[in-house]
């Protein structure tokens, strides 16, 4: 059989189910969401073989945008690991049949524990179906494989049912960036959603003087603090203009004569600012727009800060 129709074959199979599940969704699907936004414990996952494997994925995907999950296997769970579930946890269970005996049999011990139960299940007239609390019908026409036995469009419903749920749950919470940065500290995630605020320089730090104060001055200041840039403010910091090491070279080229001037006789007015809670990836992209290697960092015209490109650089974000 031609290998590509194959493909597209498959794809169009667990596409279907997903589609199919879209006019299916009822209010158990609102039901769900707000069971979880209100419990004070953690979602417990559990689930057997593949369903099991899907579950650990919709477990990480709710912790990682803020709502606590553990996976919880039915055989361990039945051997000692019960003890995980806590009376104010939600427990989520996933079958396909609705009959996966290791998950049948951890019924008695969740309704022991007085814990609200939730099923993603292919068969609404199952005993996990009727058990459960509140069921999300995760029926499908057929798998995908030509035997019909490999879970295929089954997990492959699961896992966007998973998806939707936790998608719904942020959205209750409101959980924004700020949230993601902190769940994610480390690699691209982490370094996209940094802001200007955690790169740059604070004024205490920076070559800042009044447009009055002599040229010479400057000149000294932008040479021993290495910025390449002196900010021109009042004593309020309110920022009035910038002059730059490329500013002071091209002026001296020019034959200007510094003894005599003042900052504000050289300084170029309104520079570029960005805000201090804007993304860092903004910072970058307005250097590279403009063809400059800083930004001035304000709120209004007040000075909070500056970045540089090399900031952006130790970041790793480029």
């Amino acid at each position: 059989m031609n290998m590509i129709e194959t493909g597209k074959e498959v794809l169009e199979i667990e596409a279907g189910a997903i589609s199919g599940s879209i006019k299916k969704l009822d209010k158990n699907f609102e039901l769900a969401v707000e069971m979880m936004f209100n419990t004070k414990g953690r979602i417990v996952i559990t689930g057997m073989g593949k369903s099991g494997l899907i579950g650990k994925k919709i477990s990480a995907t709710l912790t990682s945008t803020g709502t606590p999950s553990i996976f919880l296997h039915p055989s361990d769970a039945l051997h000692g690991d019960i003890g995980i579930i806590n009376s104010d946890d939600v427990v989520i269970a996933l079958s396909t049949s609705g009959e996966t005996h290791e998950v049948i049999r951890l019924l008695n011990f969740i309704k022991r524990l007085g814990v609200e139960l939730i099923s993603l299940v292919g068969n609404m007239s199952s005993s996990l179906a009727n058990e459960s609390d509140v069921s999300i019908d995760c029926s499908i026409e057929k798998e995908a494989c030509p035997i019909g036995l490999v879970p295929t469009a089954s997990t492959t419903l699961s896992l966007a049912m998973g998806d939707a749920l936790a998608i719904a749950l942020m959205r209750k919470k409101g959980f924004g960036a700020d949230d993601f940065r902190y769940n994610h500290p480390g690699g691209n995630i982490g370094r996209k959603l940094l802001k200007v605020k955690q790169c740059m320089h604070y004024p205490d730090k920076l070559p800042v003087v009044e447009g009055s104060r002599p040229m010479l001055e400057v000149i000294r200041l932008v040479d021993e603090m290495k910025y390449g840039v002196a900010i021109i403010a009042d004593n309020n910091f309110v920022v009035e203009g910038i002059i730059t090491d490329g500013d002071l070279r091209r002026a001296f080229l020019k034959g200007n004569d510094f003894s005599k001037a003042i900052v504000s006789d050289f300084m170029s007015p309104d520079p570029i600012t960005i805000l201090p809670d804007s993304m860092a990836v903004e910072a970058l992209n307005i250097m590279e727009e403009k063809k400059i290697t800083s930004l001035i960092v304000a709120e209004g015209k007040i000075l909070k800060g500056f970045v540089h490109l090399h900031d952006l650089w130790r970041t790793e974000m480029i």
